[in-house]
């Protein structure tokens, strides 16, 4: 849905975009007490209005599971899930709400991969990062792991990974492996930056860019998501065939 805004002077600005055309947000942290999301149980509810006012109509909430920091687990995430949609549905809030993860892909990944059953969302999607510091020697042969386990990998905000800044056919290169690439949408808001705003937008004009997440953790993220309605190149992706309008 697109709204006009008209100055003091009457004149037709550039129209405002909501969230509403992409459906789903399929990267938030809203589950409390589990992760570096929400704490509580209130904040959950204030950040779960917030993404429906901006024109959610679905969440996918996807945890952090790391082996050494974020231990959780499908019974856990799940279980926490349940309080939230009590919560919203006590607080009157219509939105859809499911979970996943974000996996972290360290030592312990793999024999997750390969002996437990992982949280996906949509058609067996798996969501992963990787250390900000530098990517996994192996990275391939991981992705080569989760396809022939029969997941679709798709790749946590990419745009934010420093060491492939002056390496953008990485990105490509993992888009031909069948990677899907899942852009934060306040990278383009310029939170995270100014060369994760660069890469992101270099990203929508390759046409290389599956999915948007808000990866929201707290009420600072949503003010980027507000702030960034303006920018030409969230109002340009919301308006393209991204799959999170088919999840």
């Amino acid at each position: 849905m697109l709204r006009s805004l008209f100055s003091r002077f009457g004149k037709k600005e550039d129209p405002m975009a909501d969230y509403s055309m992409v459906k789903t947000d399929m990267h938030s942290h809203l589950i409390p007490g589990i992760d570096d999301g929400a704490k509580s149980i209130e904040d959950s509810v204030t950040l779960v209005g917030e993404l429906h006012r901006l024109g959610f109509s679905k969440l996918i909430t996807t945890p952090h599971i790391m082996s050494d920091y974020f231990r959780n687990n499908p019974e856990n995430i799940n279980a926490g899930l349940i309080k939230v949609r009590e919560a919203i549905a006590e607080a009157g809030i219509s939105v859809e709400i499911e979970a996943a993860a974000e996996y972290y892909v360290d030592d312990g990944f793999v024999s997750k991969l390969e002996n437990e059953k992982l949280l996906t969302f949509g058609g067996n999607y798996l969501l992963f990062e990787v250390s900000y510091i530098n990517c996994p020697d192996n990275i391939d042969d991981i992705i080569f792991r989760m396809q022939v386990q029969g997941y679709k990998p798709v790749m946590a905000h990419p745009e934010r990974y420093p060491f492939w800044y002056n390496n953008f056919n990485r990105y490509k290169q993992f888009r031909d492996q069948g990677v899907l690439l899942q852009v934060n949408t306040n990278s383009l808001s310029g939170y995270y930056g100014m060369e994760a705003k660069r890469t992101a937008e270099k990203m929508v004009d390759e046409g290389i860019v599956d999915m948007i997440g808000t990866d929201c953790h707290h009420l600072r993220h949503i003010e980027g998501l507000k702030r960034g309605l303006s920018d030409k190149y969230i109002k340009s992706l919301v308006e393209t065939n991204l799959l999170n309008k088919h999840l």
